[in-house]
């Protein structure tokens, strides 16, 4: 919970950061400038100018980004939060033999019957053609 709180903390100090930055000017020119006229940054800011105040709150916006990260840092390197990346690897998977496959025992066979055996006919033969004779001779 603090460190998801403190997440939160880092993002807007550092968006912050970024605004104060983009809003100073640089050497000789003025912020009023952005506001539409060149006498309008003594009103705005006050009578010394935008210098100090900006210059105050990116000072304030530093640090406060620095010690966010810096306590972020301490609490995910500390175990604040749990990360894949901090946790030990798992051990390798070594290669083992498989386990032997256990064949399912064959159905059981019929056992015999007593019932007769179906009588079958011997085939019929066939015999051989007689062999031509010859025919009688005739008498002259």
């Amino acid at each position: 919970m603090l460190f998801v709180l403190l997440v939160i903390l880092h993002v807007v100090v550092s968006l912050t950061l970024i605004l104060v930055v983009l809003l100073q000017v640089g050497k000789g020119q003025s912020i009023g400038a952005a506001f539409g006229g060149a006498g309008s940054s003594q009103t705005f800011f006050g009578s010394r100018g935008p210098a100090t105040f900006l210059s105050r709150l990116t000072t304030v916006s530093a640090a406060l980004f620095m010690l966010t990260s810096l306590s972020l840092a301490y609490m995910s390197a500390s175990g604040g939060q749990d990360s894949s990346m901090t946790e030990p690897a798992p051990l390798p998977v070594t290669d083992t033999a498989p386990a032997p496959v256990t064949m399912p025992e064959p159905a059981a066979t019929p056992a015999p019957s007593t019932a007769p055996a179906p009588i079958t006919a011997p085939a019929p033969t066939q015999e051989a053609p007689a062999q031509p004779t010859e025919p009688p001779k005739r008498a002259k």
